[in-house]
C-alpha cells in the first residue's frame, strides 16, 4: 500500500515523463498554454513549412476580437515536413490545438493519405474547418480508441471509421 507522500511522488514521476513525451511529439511546447486560454489567444505566428491561408467563409455571428483574430489566421492547409504526423499537426496552435482531431484531417485527404500512420514531406493537406460537431465527435472517439500507431495495412479501425462517418 502507498502512502501519500509515495503516492504523491509516483503522479510527479508520472507527470513528468508524460510531460517529457508531449514535449519530443511536439504536441505541447514550452510556451504552450491550457486549452481554454489558446482557443481565446491569437495563434503565434506560422512557421515556414506552413501555408497560412484564411478560411474561405466568413462567420455570420460577432465575436469577439480575439477568436475572430484566431479564426482569421487559423490554418486552411499544411504543407508536411520531416518528423510530422497526423496526430502532431491536429495538435499545433494553429491548427486544432487538439491531436485527437487528426482524423479530420485523414479523411479530408483521402486523396493524398493512403494509410494515416504515413504522411510525406511536401504533401500539402487540407485542414478542414467546417466539420459538424457529430464529425468532430467522431473523429476524437475513433483517435481514442484506435489503437497503436503501425506503418503497414491500414488499421480495420481506420476503415471503419471512415466507411461509417458521415
Amino acid at each position: 500500500m502507498f502512502n501519500a507522500s509515495e503516492k504523491l511522488t509516483t503522479g510527479l514521476k508520472i507527470s513528468s515523463v508524460l510531460a517529457a513525451m508531449l514535449l519530443a511529439s511536439g504536441c505541447i511546447s514550452a510556451k504552450s498554454k491550457p486549452a481554454a486560454a489558446a482557443a481565446a489567444a491569437t495563434p503565434a505566428a506560422s512557421e515556414s513549412s506552413e501555408t497560412a491561408s484564411s478560411s474561405s467563409s466568413s462567420s455570420s455571428s460577432s465575436s469577439s476580437s480575439s477568436s475572430a483574430a484566431a479564426a482569421s489566421t487559423a490554418l486552411t492547409s499544411y504543407t508536411v515536413v520531416e518528423g510530422n504526423n497526423l496526430w502532431g499537426i491536429a495538435c499545433k496552435e494553429e491548427v486544432y490545438n487538439v491531436p485527437e482531431k487528426w482524423p479530420l484531417i485523414y479523411k479530408a485527404n483521402l486523396d493524398q493519405i493512403k494509410d494515416a500512420d504515413l504522411i510525406y514531406p511536401g504533401q500539402v493537406l487540407t485542414i478542414p474547418r467546417d466539420s459538424s460537431q457529430s464529425d468532430v465527435d467522431a473523429a476524437i472517439k475513433h483517435a481514442k480508441t484506435r489503437g497503436a500507431w503501425a506503418v503497414g495495412p491500414i488499421e480495420a479501425s481506420d476503415k471503419e471509421y471512415l466507411r461509417t462517418s458521415s
